[in-house]
């Protein structure tokens, strides 16, 4: 078998994703391959706010910025495979590539880490709560519309290091971050779906590869978790379904039920928080898709569009 090249982020996290895949298919198929960093526009943008990050790539609104240029080394040969959050995938990706594996999912769900131990009901009123997401801001805005959700950029170690210094009174990461850099000792709470809605995607890793690599895909197939792409594969349905061409808070969580169907639920906001939206939907494993279409057909019937439409008008005119 040839030697393999991933393709993936610098940081930290990008890394340890990267090597947690070069292990898996060290053990399953015996060859074990070369990580090759690639520095993306989301990277050299890591001091900037939403809104900069958006202005400096233009039409593209922010779709891809962390993957673009991993992809661009894939399609050009210079890496075999990449790794990449599913979060950070946009619905449509390049001609010429396919995810041949999304491995099995970890815990996609939110949590808490503050300064004082605090959790989210007991943070006091103006508490300086920092996350650079649009989706956790307004959810947090709904939820708690007397705290501060304030712009926090940088990667998890510097989100990190700031909540400690007192620099922010919580912080709202995601629990498999977290936890895949051994910092699950600072969580506080897990806020749960009722509160907090995750990404689409958040907690699995896709691996990506040229679509006519037959080798390669072989390779990978082998890393691939069937109830999680099915799972993400609803969530991305309903974004596809969803998506107006503007960063709108969306979040979105499927899982198998016991019974061998996927419960999929998911909400649109306003970024205030005060335009809101939320749907659930059940089906079989194999509907995994229309899952997703149908539940954004029933969001869309509930006001979504309304709200994509706003957020659209809103975005035009910043």
């Amino acid at each position: 078998m040839k030697p393999l090249r991933i393709g993936t982020r610098s940081s930290a996290l990008a890394l340890w994703q990267a090597n947690y895949v070069r292990q898996a298919l060290a053990k399953a198929c015996g060859v074990e391959p070369e990580i090759i960093p690639i520095r993306t526009v989301g990277d050299r943008l890591q001091s900037a706010s939403v809104a900069e990050v958006n202005e400096a790539i233009g039409a593209e609104g922010g779709k891809g910025i962390f993957i673009k240029e991993i992809e661009d080394a894939l399609l050009s040969g210079s890496v075999d495979l990449a790794v990449h959050s599913m979060k950070d995938v946009p619905t449509e990706i390049p001609q010429g590539l396919a995810f041949a594996a999304i491995t099995r999912r970890d815990d996609p769900r939110d949590c808490l880490i503050s300064h004082d131990g605090l959790t989210l009901e007991r943070l006091p009123q103006g508490a300086r709560v920092g996350t650079s997401s649009l989706r956790r801001q307004a959810q947090l805005r709904r939820h708690r519309p007397d705290l501060r959700a304030l712009d926090l950029r940088g990667n998890v170690d510097t989100r990190l290091k700031k909540v400690a210094a007192g620099e922010f009174d919580a912080i709202i990461l995601a629990v498999a971050g977290v936890t895949r850099l051994g910092a699950s000792h600072r969580i506080t709470e897990i806020l749960s779906s009722e509160v907090m809605l995750p990404a689409v995607g958040q907690g699995a890793l896709g691996i990506e590869i040229r679509e006519d690599d037959h080798d390669t895909s072989e390779q990978v197939a082998l890393l691939d978790h069937a109830e999680t792409r099915a799972c993400v594969g609803a969530e991305r349905a309903l974004l596809r379904e969803l998506e107006g061409g503007c960063q709108v808070p969306l979040g979105a969580w499927a899982r198998m039920e016991k019974t061998g169907e996927i419960f999929l639920e998911a909400c649109v906001l306003s970024p205030d928080g005060v335009q809101f939206v939320r749907g659930e939907e059940r089906g079989a494993a194999a509907d995994a898709e229309a899952i997703g279409e149908n539940l954004a057909a029933t969001l869309i019937a509930a006001g979504a569009d309304r709200i994509l439409r706003l957020a659209g008008n809103a975005a035009g005119k910043s």
